[in-house]
């Protein structure tokens, strides 16, 4: 059995040739992700590159994800911000979307324009336990449909406003469909059913969109968001198998041209006495996704966030050849820099800043407070803190001279001591990107995704 997977990303397409009985990868390749004409364009220029190294490859199953252009724009409506709203985000996160921004309460008419120039694909409608408050999904429910927007609205609220939500949707000729609540009970999450609405969406929306009908119709199984089959390849790698033992808790983290998505696979519960946990509880397979810390995309939003002069005295770099870099890539988002040049130290430096504030971002945090019975601990998000490993994956780290030293970025340091990052982890590299690849075989094979991943991932 031979399988080739395809993983058409925001700025590179990437094809995997896997042989079943060698438990081996043959070959892989990378080509531009062609969005402006046709996706078919980048996936065969990749094909070709693939079997320049192997000669002609007749596979048996071609499987695909995809996450070209950033994948799929969504917003998410809650009620209360540290309650539904958040568990709105959570759902949408593991599913693969990006979450371009989160709502709480009745949205005003300045958000309602928010929503409008956002022209998200998606919208995830929460609110409410069942049983509970159904004033304000309502309201939001009819506010959205009167936003001139194209998008597809997921209701995932109080069950006790569904048929009133529905009438709204029915009325207003929007495409909508009703799922489980996501917090049913207060503190209670239950995400997986919006998390399969959301991509059942994906995979209609995305092949319209950027245009992969042509591949699915090649494909053996529907196309998946990428973060998703990351997201299944983290877990594999984790856990195991019923037979065989996986490598235990780990952050991962994907450097993107569009973003930076950070994955823990770890119960993320307090390492220290004396200490209380606020707020939701935390997902044991956690992604989160920075739509603003991206290498290409969303490299502008990057370098706002960053002290460039202080960059620049940190990698001995020109704060004007910095600047021009980053225009440069900005304008034309296919720029490469060239080995062992100014650029490429540029590009490093960038991604460590990058892969910094999206790791705080994914962390918990702790802080502490006095009680009649002393100090106390309190912890919101997840304590990765004796998380031991952590892998790199994206092709700044993989073609970086030094990609420890951007995978310093997630480990504790005393500039953030609040921020619960792993303190001395041990650093894995995805050199071949295959993390994509293996969570697809997984779905077909996980014992040979598992071997292949064990073998690749050093």
């Amino acid at each position: 059995m031979k399988y080739l997977t395809a993983d058409f990303g925001s700025t590179y397409t990437k094809l995997t040739a896997i042989d079943a009985a060698k438990a081996q990868i043959l070959a892989t390749s990378t080509a531009f992700t062609t969005i402006e004409t046709d996706v078919m364009e980048g996936y065969n220029n990749a094909l070709q590159l693939l079997e320049e190294q192997i000669g002609k490859f007749d596979y048996n199953q071609l499987l695909c994800c995809s996450s070209a252009a950033g994948g799929l724009k969504m917003v998410a409506l809650g009620l209360v911000p540290e309650l539904t709203a958040k568990a709105a985000k959570m759902a949408a996160s593991s599913a693969g979307a990006k979450v371009v921004k989160t709502y709480s309460f009745e949205i005003s008419k300045t958000e309602q324009d928010e929503i409008f120039t956002i022209d998200p694909d998606l919208i995830l409608l929460c609110g409410g336990t069942d049983g509970g408050n159904k004033e304000v999904i309502i309201s939001n429910a009819k506010k959205l449909c009167q936003i001139d927007r194209n998008f597809s609205t997921i209701v995932a609220g109080n069950k006790s406003a569904a048929s009133e939500v529905e009438a709204v949707y029915i009325e207003s000729g929007k495409d909508f469909v009703i799922t489980e609540n996501v917090m049913p009970e207060f503190n209670k999450l239950n995400i997986e059913p919006a998390k399969q609405k959301i991509k059942e969406l994906f995979i209609s929306k995305i092949i319209d969109a950027k245009g992969l009908h042509k591949v699915q119709q090649m494909a053996n199984s529907e196309i998946i968001p990428t973060p998703l089959a990351v997201l299944n390849g983290c877990e594999l790698l984790s856990k195991g198998t019923a037979t065989t033992k996986g490598i235990g808790d780990l952050m991962a983290i994907d450097i993107g041209g569009a973003t930076t998505d950070v994955y823990s696979i770890s119960a993320g519960t307090p390492t220290f006495d004396n200490a209380m946990i606020k707020g939701l509880p935390e997902p044991y397979n956690k992604r989160t996704v920075e739509g603003d810390l991206g290498m290409r995309y969303s490299l502008g939003s990057l370098a706002d966030e960053i002290d460039i002069d202080a960059l620049s005295n940190e990698i001995k770099v020109d704060r004007d050849v910095i600047d021009k870099w980053i225009e440069t890539c900005k304008a034309f988002p296919n720029t490469l820099a060239k080995e062992n040049s100014a650029h490429q130290t540029i590009e490093e430096g960038l991604a460590k800043y990058a892969l910094k504030m999206a790791v705080e971002r994914h962390t918990g945090k702790v802080e502490t407070t006095f009680t009649p019975f002393g100090q106390m601990y309190i912890v919101s998000g997840k304590d990765l803190t004796e998380v031991e490993l952590v892998v790199g994956i994206g092709g700044v780290l993989v073609n970086a001279e030094n990609p420890n030293n951007i995978l310093e970025g997630s480990k504790a340091d005393k500039q953030n001591l609040m921020s619960l990052k792993p303190k001395s982890p041990k650093y894995l590299l995805d050199k071949k990107y295959i993390f994509a690849s293996m969570g697809l075989l997984c779905s077909l094979d996980a014992e040979l995704a598992l071997a292949i991943m064990k073998k690749e991932i050093k």
